[in-house]
This record gives structure tokens, sequence and C-alpha cells, in this order.
């Protein structure tokens, strides 16, 4: 689990094989943070766990189905990543509870400077644009971020320039595509609520969620 509260900004050394599987090697300063074998780090929005480091960096396995639903096997060395390693139980939730399980591929579909802030638009497909609302939070690269408004084929959000400075949407331009990653608990709501009328456990959760106001 993580916030979407980027922490480092690495570079990407390699990525060997790709099409059905592929090993990524990413420069970073994390390897001098107590990395261990077998943690997660989520990498622009994707969870994956370290099987290796050196003194420059770290190595994560990438599985075939990740590489066919993410940006992951686009990436070329000396791209830039989002980087984020695993919420500790002692942490601040600064962001908001993110998987790190990618729902869809969005694409920029406008950028523009407005006054202090970066005003982004992104298509998304109707699977992921159902969870996302207004004022609610998504995950972008790992980033986690406020939509402001959604339409029906795409959102928008706007970028403080902090946010904008310490992750790579800075590097995103019009075209460009990103992870999206929508708010797991409206999905589980969504889950609850849609449970057969019959099922004990499906009253039993509309009858919760009712009674403190979710439906």
């Amino acid at each position: 689990m993580f916030t979407g509260l980027i922490q480092a900004i690495g570079q990407v050394r390699s990525l060997e094989g790709g099409g059905d599987s592929g090993r990524l090697c990413i420069t970073s300063s994390l390897v001098h943070d107590d990395l261990s074998m077998g943690e997660s780090i989520a990498v622009n929005g994707v969870c994956l766990t370290v099987t290796g480091w050196d003194h420059a960096g770290f190595t994560l396995d990438v599985s075939p189905e990740t590489l066919r639903t993410t940006t992951l096997g686009t990436l070329l060395p000396r791209t830039a990543v989002n980087l984020e390693r695993a919420l500790r139980l002692s942490d601040r939730l600064g962001g908001h509870l993110v998987a790190g399980h990618v729902d869809s591929i969005g694409t920029v579909r406008q950028k523009r400077k407005e006054h202090n802030a970066v005003y982004f638009e992104f298509a998304a497909p109707s699977a992921s644009l159902r969870y996302i609302v207004a004022k609610g939070s998504v995950a972008i690269d790992g980033v986690s971020l406020t939509v402001n408004q959604v339409y029906s084929d795409r959102f928008s959000i706007m970028v403080i320039p902090h946010s904008l400075e310490q992750t790579c949407l800075k590097e995103r331009r019009v075209g460009d595509t990103v992870n999206i990653e929508t708010d797991l608990i409206g999905r589980y709501v969504e889950r609850f609520v849609a449970q057969p009328s019959g099922s004990t456990g499906g009253s039993l959760s509309r009858e919760f969620l009712a009674k403190n106001g979710f439906v």
C-alpha cells in the first residue's frame, strides 16, 4: 500500500527483455535508505518487488501482465520515473490509499499554465471514469491528486508547483501516456452495493452503507 506522495525521482538504467517479461533496473538514491530484498516500490504508480541492488540503484522484475496493462513497457534508458516505498503503519497518510495496481492507461489531452499551477486534462477509458469523481482522489503515475472536473471521456486536475517539481509530471506533454489508478474505496463500495439481494453478505453490506450515509 502507498500514499501517492512521491519520495524520489529515479532514472531508468535498463529494461531487459520486454515483450513477455522484463527486468527493470533503476538508478536511485533509495538504495542508501535501508532498502531490503523483496520490499515493494511503486514505479510510476506500479507496485513492483525489489529483487536486487548495487551501490547506484536497484532491480525489479516486471510480469507480462504488468507490461500489457501499464506504461512500464515503453520506458527507455535515462527516462525519469516516480518512486515511492510502501507505506509503514507508523507513517502519515498524506495523500490517499494507493494500491499500486493500475486500472488503465490514460493520455495527456491538455496541459497549460494557470497562474501558479498547471492544468492537465487526461483522456481515460469509461471503465475508469466511472470511479473518478470531482473533488475526489486519483493517482496519476503514482502521484496522489485531486480531481477538478469529470467529463464523458476525460477528467481534469490542477498541479501546484511543489508537486510538479517533486514528480515526473513536469515531463509530461500532450499525447504522452500515463498510469491511472482510481480511488480504491470507491471500487469496494460499488462491489458491496452490487452484491445479489439474496446474499447475506450483500444485504449486510447495503445496510451498513446506508446506515453510514454511503447509499
